[in-house]
């Protein structure tokens, strides 16, 4: 609205300096200050359209931050998509970003590359996502995983027991992340991108 209201001030004073411009041509008085008033609309008008452009284009970079916690990882177990069952204690001594998800969530979608990228980035420094689905059919979760190229474990949770039990959270996505020392440290509702993954989380993969 303030950028709008800016261009219409821009365009304004646009018409105002011309009609000014004008009357001072056919009556040879002084241009200069006309002339001003014309330069001044004309780069309030480009300024509104560049800052209107630049407020259209999609937020991409945008993300939810990290809050710090502090409580003991949950004892869960569950089956990854190879059928075997898994719990988060095999992963202790590792940090380990837990993502609740949906193939039904556009920002679970959304934030897969970002997660795909750090995943492969830090596993060789003891770190694992482990993306839990949210009671979607094992044919479907396959799918989705194939489709995006996930080389991160994904478990099976059709019923719902990380998200209503575990974690207690009904908001997808969610994200915990666990220390080497099995203690919860982080947690974020809404999609991440790699930036926010690479300030919040590399500093506990390196303590």
């Amino acid at each position: 609205m303030i950028l709008f209201l800016a261009f219409l001030q821009g365009y304004t004073l646009f018409n105002i300096s011309h009609q000014k411009l004008e009357k001072m041509t056919t009556s040879n008085k002084n241009r200069a200050i006309p002339l001003i008033l014309l330069g001044l609309g004309l780069l309030l008008i480009v300024a509104s359209v560049f800052y209107l452009l630049q407020d259209a284009t999609p937020q991409t970079e945008l993300a939810v931050v990290p809050v710090r916690v502090d409580f003991s990882a949950p004892e869960l177990t569950l089956t990854n998509t190879q059928g075997t069952p898994t719990s988060l204690a095999d992963y202790r001594g590792q940090v380990v970003l837990v993502n609740l998800w949906a193939t039904w969530c556009p920002p679970c979608k959304e934030e897969m590359p970002a997660l795909e990228s750090f995943y492969n980035k830090h596993k060789k420094d003891g770190f694992v996502i482990v993306a839990i689905n949210d009671g979607d059919p094992e044919a479907d979760v396959l799918q989705f995983v194939k489709d995006y190229n996930l080389t991160f474990p994904v478990w099976l949770d059709p019923k719902y027991i990380a998200t209503e039990q575990a974690f207690k959270t009904l908001n997808l996505p969610s994200s915990f992340v666990i220390d080497r020392n099995g203690t919860v440290v982080l947690s974020w509702v809404g999609g991440i991108n790699l930036r926010s993954l690479e300030k919040y989380i590399t500093p506990v993969i390196e303590e």
